[in-house]
């Protein structure tokens, strides 16, 4: 691995910054950022923006000092660069617009409105929590693309409903299996139960009821082992959106892959391995991992290509 800093050239804050890179591993990028005092809110999701003080410091503690254009040659050539093009649909700006697009334009006095907004800037602000490097706003935007192509697609469900969930499904997330699903749901109620019979549902121009806050909160659970039941297709439409990536071509599952180890940093190696195994080999264990024919018509095969890849390469070499 090879850390990479360019020289402090970009304004902002009333200084110039540096970009910190690495062209290989965002857990061992994670790891010396936060070794040499770099906190968690100077990642940008593929580098950490540093101030011209610490330059040199970083440079002595093992940064390779390069220039502009190599550090962006190398990461551009590694599988860790996120594209301009995500970035800009997982924007604060673009998510508050799908979220304002789940719901009615409000003809009263606004308050209904200005409630659900005010929801939808809790949730962003939750997705852009620090510690995160997978679940982060990025994922969020990408299990809301593959719900609008599951649904485009022909998928059953309600759209609705499933792209609500997708907002709460990992609204908390603490590193912990089961109760980050279960704190998530809770939150469903903490934030749309005021809403009911004010907010209305786009769609449908329907006040939000009792019924759809349990529904969204029912569907969130489900991401915890997803294992929908057969008849359960908004249960499915969800599972299936939170597991696209799985099935993403190869280099886009490498990133991924990087992403989780770096957010488990703190986790040894071995302990994440075999933790990182259970899971995988959970998800290869579900009867279907895709649960709807549109969403296994679309990933089920590179899905499997890149779990058994992934398998392989968590046992130790001897």
């Amino acid at each position: 691995m090879t850390l990479l800093l360019d020289p402090p050239a970009w304004p902002a804050h009333g200084t110039l910054w540096s970009h910190l890179v690495s062209d290989t591993s965002l857990h061992e990028l994670r790891s010396f950022a936060r070794a040499q005092g770099v906190g968690d809110r100077a990642f940008d999701l593929d580098h950490y923006d540093v101030p011209a003080e610490r330059h040199d410091a970083l440079v002595a503690a093992g940064a390779v000092p390069v220039t502009g254009g190599e550090l962006s040659r190398r990461l551009a050539g590694s599988v860790l660069r996120v594209p301009g093009r995500e970035r800009r649909r997982a924007s604060q700006d673009a998510l508050l617009a799908r979220w304002a697009a789940l719901w009615e334009p409000d003809d009263g006095a606004g308050s209904a409105l200005a409630g659900a907004d005010d929801v939808g800037r809790d949730l962003v602000s939750r997705w852009r929590e620090p510690h995160r490097v997978y679940h982060s706003r990025l994922h969020l935007a990408d299990s809301l693309d593959a719900l609008d192509l599951l649904v485009a697609d022909g998928a059953p469900g309600s759209r609705w409903h499933a792209a609500a969930a997708l907002w709460f499904h990992d609204a908390v997330h603490d590193g912990e299996a089961g109760r980050d699903e279960e704190r998530s749901a809770a939150l469903v109620g903490a934030l749309l139960g005021p809403l009911t019979g004010h907010a209305r549902r786009a769609g449908t121009g329907e006040p939000l009821s009792r019924h759809d806050v349990d529904e969204v909160a029912r569907l969130v659970l489900v991401t915890a082992a997803h294992d929908p039941g057969a008849a359960d297709a908004s249960g499915a439409l969800v599972s299936d959106a939170d597991l696209a990536v799985l099935g993403a071509e190869p280099g886009r599952y490498a990133r991924y892959a990087a992403q989780v180890r770096a957010e488990y940093g703190h986790v040894p190696d071995d302990a994440f391995r075999a933790g990182r195994a259970a899971v995988l080999d959970q998800l290869a264990g579900l009867p279907r991992l895709y649960r709807s024919p549109a969403a296994a018509s679309r990933w089920a095969e590179a899905a499997g290509r890149n779990l058994r890849a992934e398998r392989a390469a968590l046992v130790p070499r001897r």
